[in-house]
């Protein structure tokens, strides 16, 4: 029984954080595009994708090379960064209603005190519920400003080529294995903490161990996302390979599951790309309190349908990547809802601007 309410604990903050950032960048996108937040002029420009895809390895390549001549700090210090700067652009749109202040560069008061705040935080007390709310902050806005820079088609390109390259990173190189042991240390949040119980403690754990020469272990990864399910304390490399002994009892010894935010981001860029470039002629929906339209509303679908099958997978004892089927879920959702509302197949794959 106690096992049964850990696992409805820790599942439910998942999708809380989940639904939380794909609402939120739904929420987000009319305001950005309002507000000159669009970064790129030709959203539409497979470039786009190219450049961000790069961005990924070069980044990834910096935080292998910080953990590995030890100087985790700038990286840690780098990621609070950017959680301070994309909440600014959050709080900026959400609370002028509120409270205007006007200061330096058109932002307001309560939105420099609010993002300064969450980065102190995070930094000094990355207790569980600060990472995710943080991370549910970042994940929202990050998405919402990718939603409006990637047009359908160098969405679906993006969603694509990262589920591929998150399966080589997990089951071929697994050189994620080795930036998961690092960001797990650094208590930032590029990972998202769902405990099995509400006594548990970020700040005092260990985080999982990970071995390096080790086939399988666990994966929590930072922006390209990859999701783990470890235990707080040590997890045998005989147990990995022990297929029975871990689908027993998986979540023995383990006070909470991982999952890293990029895996929540990246499937909301097409959900929020979708509702941004739909056009006028595509029917809308209720959800969540806004009107979207249909195949963003799938796509949303889709993503809990692929997250729903990665926990019950991860659940059974093994670290899996995380994007192949969050990512395949968006898509389908998209592609199942685009195509029942009457989208054409050329429209529905993003390629009418190209013709």
């Amino acid at each position: 029984m106690a096992r049964d309410r850990g696992l409805t604990l820790s599942i439910s903050v998942i999708v809380s954080i989940f639904l939380a950032v794909q609402l939120g960048a739904l929420a987000l996108v009319d305001p950005f595009q309002t507000a000159g937040l669009q970064p790129v002029e030709d959203p539409q420009n497979p470039l786009n994708t190219l450049l961000y895809i790069g961005a990924i390895l070069v980044m990834t390549g910096v935080m292998l090379a910080a953990f590995r001549y030890d100087v985790q700090w700038a990286i840690r210090g780098l990621i609070v960064a950017t959680s301070v700067y994309i909440a600014l652009i959050v709080f900026s749109i959400l609370l002028p209603p509120v409270v205007t202040i006007p200061v330096a560069g058109g932002l307001h008061g309560p939105a420099w005190l609010g993002a300064i705040g969450l980065g102190i935080a995070v930094f000094a007390y990355p207790e569980w519920y600060v990472i995710d709310a943080a991370g549910a902050i970042m994940g929202a806005g990050a998405a919402g400003l990718f939603g409006i820079t990637f047009g359908v088609f160098p969405a679906l390109v993006l969603l694509s080529v990262l589920a591929v390259y998150d399966a080589i990173s997990v089951y071929g190189t697994e050189h994620m294995l080795t930036l998961a042991s690092g960001v797990m240390d650094l208590q930032v949040p590029v990972v998202l903490v769902a405990p099995t119980s509400l006594g548990y403690s970020f700040l005092d754990d260990d985080g999982p161990m990970v071995d390096d020469s080790s086939e399988s272990g666990s994966e929590a990864d930072s922006d390209e996302a990859d999701v783990a399910a470890e235990t707080a304390a040590d997890e045998d490399s005989d147990d990995n390979e022990d297929a029975t002994d871990e689908s027993d009892d998986p979540l023995e010894d383990r006070d909470a599951l991982f999952i890293g935010l990029g895996d929540a981001i990246i499937p909301t860029v097409l959900v929020a790309s979708v509702a941004f470039f739909a056009g006028p002629a595509v029917p809308t929906v209720g959800l969540g309190g806004l009107s979207v339209a249909v195949p963003a509303a799938t796509a949303v679908m889709g993503t809990f349908i692929g997250l729903a099958v990665l926990l019950r997978m991860v659940l059974a004892g093994r670290a899996h990547a995380g994007l192949p089927l969050l990512n395949g879920g968006a898509i389908a959702g998209y592609l199942v809802g685009a195509l029942a509302t009457g989208m054409g197949l050329l429209e529905t794959l993003g390629l009418t601007p190209y013709l």
